[in-house]
């Protein structure tokens, strides 16, 4: 291995200290060499220990911070680590990854920690909590009203992660889980830990997690989950059988812990009938096809395992394939042209070939397999290197064992299917997959193969050629969607934007009256109390304006002067605004107002003119037109301030924050016609206080990468007297 002969001894994190698992562990090896590069054991660890310290030290801590300060940090951490990326890259060559491999494990990673970090700022308040939708009436006159808010658990997320994206997987659960306010134990899979380790290791070095957060175990989880309570969760990623055995366990079952679990499936990918050779949407389907057999050598959980075709464009596909496949040169990652390398262990190559085994009992080969293998610059013998693979099952409603067996590597069926029908039904034999992708020119196919297959899979990928371009792919999950799927897939889901975040939230009714409501949501609804001023809600700094401050306006009476006028302002010449005849023959009976008149006419009535503390009109939501205005009403508008949200201080921007409004504009009977919600930007007097997670966070940003350095040289030089021991 040259200048990275070091075996090193992983370390874990425990209890806010790194410490080197007992025993002679488990040893890790290259997967492209074959060398011993280090070994991980987690024996000695008090696991029950690790558990409680999570939720007396780091879960306060956590809770502690609003979602901004979290998103903060989140932001931070990303920005250090990415820095850092090119030590990373080196670690995951080990694994067999090429470039483009890491890319996806390392910067997807990183990636959603950004997404996760905006997400944050965008979507949730500036709170410990979340409200999660409006009001529910439980009341006839008002007085009694529900909500729902969610809070942190106050345990601890244990997230035990896949071999095949020891850095994505991680840092995916990681991100919700910590913006939820929750602290986590990261178990990687043992094969791959040791670039789990490397990244783990750059995250403490950071200082921008609060002591507590977060703990990693490389190794085996022994006793973990036995000592989980309810407030605990588990996240799962990997086989269905472990994942069984797992959800199984004593304590999950008794304390009805939270456990989500994502699994490898038998995914698919459908060529539409009329997607046909020389058509855009059957290159694109051959490009991707090849391309999620052979990116991380297969062993994606997102990977096409089963292809679906029209019975009479079967030969088209498979000389296609052929093709694209027998381009793809396979070897030593390090070597220029090399787009695919070995499996990540010898281990996972006697998996897939006992999996290979059944399949080729139900399937001929149409491509590859034994023998096959011309590398570049590595060894068969020494790398975890397996050909790709292309059977075809010509019976696939009869021959099961593609629907039921999966080779987690670069294996994947072609399946004839004769109608639209036919293929929804091959699709669902997959039992619950985490993807499905089609590809038609045909809008219709797309929607009778989406709502056919839909129940059965967690996410569709439906690809033109006008959505090619710019589409993610089939096997690229993202942080705004689900990411999991039903049944074999494991019948859980990871991400999703907001859900994934809620998932590590408790959601609990409030019911009260409307003022107790608003005091525990600090967020305002109809029916608590108004507090009015002689001072203009629009004359007051953000700090100055207080939740339910209300002001009522003065009255105004509509004309058809003002209808005739915005009519010619707007272009708007709708008959029920102009027509006297029409107007009396529609479900109004006469001439009403414009509904965006009535708007306007409302912000001119709670508009102060002058310049003051209010910047901008920044949006409006929940609008709804609950009654006609005719011309003759006399309307006024009640203004409340609702709910405040900081805005984070940037260079050169004047300190401001959110100001959510509930407005009802009424009639001369008092009964509603216009009820929404704007938002102001409002200046703050000044910048924010500093705190110390926010100090945390700029001194992190300003901070410079280190020398590029591995694991083990990392460790030498943290823990004096522990240095590496080299191969000779």
């Amino acid at each position: 291995m040259e200048g990275d002969e070091i075996v090193m001894r992983l370390r874990n994190y425990a209890m806010d200290e790194w410490v080197a698992g007992t025993g002679t562990g488990t040893t890790l090896h290259h997967a492209v060499t074959g060398e011993a590069i280090g070994s991980a054991s987690s024996e000695g660890l008090d696991f029950k220990a690790m558990l409680e310290h999570g939720r007396t030290v780091g879960g306060p801590a956590l809770r502690a911070l609003t979602f901004h300060q979290r998103a903060r940090i989140l932001k931070a951490l990303a920005q250090y680590l990415t820095v850092r990326k090119e030590e990373f890259y080196r670690v995951s060559s080990w694994t067999g990854a090429t470039r483009g491999d890491s890319w996806i494990d390392v910067d997807g990673g990183f990636g959603t920690l950004f997404a996760y970090a905006s997400r944050g700022r965008r979507e949730f308040p500036d709170e410990t909590y979340f409200v999660d939708g409006g009001p529910e009436a439980l009341s006839r006159g008002g007085t009694f009203i529900g909500r729902h808010i969610c809070v942190p658990m106050e345990g601890v997320a244990v997230q035990i992660n896949a071999f095949n994206f020891p850095v994505w997987g991680m840092l995916e659960k990681l991100a919700t889980s910590f913006l939820a306010g929750v602290p986590t134990i990261v178990k990687p899979a043992t094969v791959t830990s040791y670039l789990a380790e490397s990244v783990a290791s750059a995250i403490v070095e950071s200082a921008l997690l609060p002591a507590g957060t977060f703990q990693l175990i490389c190794g085996s989880a022994g006793d973990l989950l036995d000592h989980l309570t309810c407030q605990d969760s588990v996240a799962f990623t990997g086989s269905a059988t472990t994942g069984l055995m797992l959800k199984s366990g004593k304590a999950v079952l008794a304390h009805s812990v939270r456990f989500n679990q994502e699994a490898d499936s038998l995914n698919f990918s459908m060529l539409g009938p009329d997607a046909a050779p020389g058509t855009p949407e059957f290159d694109l389907f051959i490009k991707e096809v090849a391309k999620e057999m052979t990116v991380k050598a297969g062993q994606k959980c997102t990977a096409i395992r089963r292809t679906f075709v029209p019975g009479e464009m079967v030969d088209d596909v498979v000389a296609a394939l052929t093709k694209r496949l027998s381009g793809v040169k396979i070897g030593d990652p390090a070597v220029d042209g090399v787009r695919m390398g070995p499996l990540a262990g010898k281990g996972q190559v006697r998996e897939v070939e006992k999996s290979v085994s059944r399949l080729r009992e139900a399937t001929e080969l149409v491509y590859g397999g034994p023998g096959t293998l011309d590398l570049i610059g590595a060894s068969a013998e020494a790398g975890a290197f397996f050909p790709t693979m292309l059977l075809y099952n010509d019976r696939p409603f009869d021959r099961a064992a593609p629907h039921d067996v999966e080779a987690f590597g670069p294996v994947n069926t072609i399946m004839p299917y004769r109608t639209l029908d036919e293929a929804a039904a091959l699709a669902r034999l997959g039992k619950g997959s985490l993807v499905g992708s089609l590809f038609t020119a045909r809008d219709d196919v797309a929607r009778e193969i989406a709502l056919g297959t839909a129940a059965y899979h967690g996410r569709l990928m439906l690809v033109n050629r006008h959505s090619a371009k710019e589409s993610t792919g089939h096997g690229s999950p993202l942080p705004h969607l689900v990411h999991g799927g039903p049944g074999r897939a494991g019948g859980g889901e990871e991400r999703g934007g907001v859900r994934g975040v809620l998932h590590y939230m408790q959601r609990t009714a409030i019911q009260g009256s409307p003022e107790t409501v608003a005091a525990v949501t600090r967020e305002w609804s109809k029916g608590a109390t108004e507090r009015g001023d002689r001072i203009h809600p629009f004359r007051k700094y953000f700090e100055e304006l207080e939740i339910g401050e209300t002001l009522i306006t003065h009255r105004r009476t509509v004309t058809e002067s003002d209808v005739v006028s915005f009519a010619g302002i707007s272009g708007d010449f709708f008959y029920a605004h102009m027509d006297d005849i029409a107007a009396r023959d529609s479900l109004f009976e006469k001439r009403v107002a414009h509904g965006y008149f009535v708007l306007s006419a409302a912000a001119g009535l709670f508009v102060d003119p002058a310049p003051g503390p209010v910047l901008a009109n920044y949006g409006l939501e929940g609008l709804r037109f609950v009654k006609p205005v005719y011309i003759g009403d006399t309307i006024r508008a009640r203004l409340t301030c609702k709910q405040k949200t900081a805005k984070e201080d940037r260079d050169g921007q004047i300190p401001q924050g959110v100001v959510h409004w509930d407005v009802e504009v009424s009639n001369q009977d008092g009964e509603p016609v216009a009820v929404y919600t704007i938002l102001t930007l409002v200046k703050r007097r000044g910048a924010s206080s500093v705190t110390a997670t926010s100090a945390q966070v700029e001194r992190a940003m300003r901070s410079e990468a280190p020398d590029t350095v591995t694991p083990a040289e990392r460790m030498a030089r943290t823990e004096p007297g522990s240095a590496p021991v080299r191969v000779s």
